[in-house]
């Protein structure tokens, strides 16, 4: 079994607020990305209970990074922070997709909800359907044929997944009261938690459909008031009004995903 995962600083338990993820300073975002870096630990462990054998890469997909490369699982894989771009050497070998630290998108008061910039955003549609991370990515897999089967954050994340991938396993490690304030299981039971729900993932991988429909892609992205489009439009993107930029490919990867 091979498996990917993206993972991302906003969804583990204990983490509600920004000045947990951005514009930290060292020694206290370390206190956050052990957070991260234990519930990632925790799902490679449950893949590895159903299948000792498994191989499972793990993209750090935190702007800044969100995992402590010394304290990473011994048998999992990493690919720590550094330029990439889609599909972020994901491809049709992979068995399935897994989300792990997983946020809302943007306009849900999901716990420090965004797409993609919480500074400069205001959403992503593609082909007329808005897409937060997981949407995005989880569609950009389906291209290749691969399922998405796990999701983790909190409660708005989850059902996020669930609606775009109805049967898919998802472990909310928190409740949302807020953007910024959450009811939160302590890490050790959310990793277990996660472990768990790893588990009985793997199990359901011929069960779960990728998350898919046909191209051609049109990308529309909105920006937030007072952020320039002049970089997008630099780079080719269609003008739709001061705020709003279009984007249509074949390949997904051409997008922003």
């Amino acid at each position: 079994m091979k498996l990917y995962m993206i993972t991302d600083l906003e969804g583990p338990a204990l983490i509600s607020r920004f000045s947990q993820t951005r514009d930290v300073t060292p020694e206290d975002k370390v206190r956050w990305m052990r957070l991260l870096t234990g519930e990632v630990n925790a799902c490679i462990d449950g893949i590895l209970d159903f299948d000792a054998d498994a191989e499972v890469v793990v993209w750090d997909a935190h702007g800044s990074g969100g995992i402590i490369e010394e304290e990473f699982h011994r048998d999992g894989k990493l690919i720590a922070r550094g330029p990439i771009r889609a599909p972020y050497y994901l491809d049709e070998s992979y068995d399935a997709l897994l989300f792990v630290g997983q946020h809302s998108r943007a306009g849900t008061n999901g716990v420090l909800c965004h797409t993609y910039s919480s500074k400069s955003i205001e959403y992503y549609k593609i082909n007329g359907i808005e897409l937060g991370e997981f949407g995005c990515r989880a569609l950009m897999a389906g291209t290749m044929g691969v399922p998405t089967i796990l999701c983790t954050g909190d409660d708005t994340a989850v059902a996020e997944a669930r609606e775009l991938v109805p049967n898919i396993v998802g472990a909310a490690v928190k409740q949302a009261l807020g953007r910024e304030l959450a009811i939160h299981l302590s890490h050790e039971a959310a990793c277990k938690l996660i472990r768990q729900a790893a588990h009985t993932a793997c199990g359901r991988i011929g069960e779960i459909s990728p998350y898919f429909f046909e191209g051609p892609y049109t990308q529309e992205i909105r920006f937030l008031e007072g952020v320039s489009i002049q970089s997008s439009l630099d780079a080719g993107w269609e003008y739709v009004d001061p705020r709003t930029v279009r984007k249509t490919a074949d390949d997904i990867c051409e997008l922003r995903v």
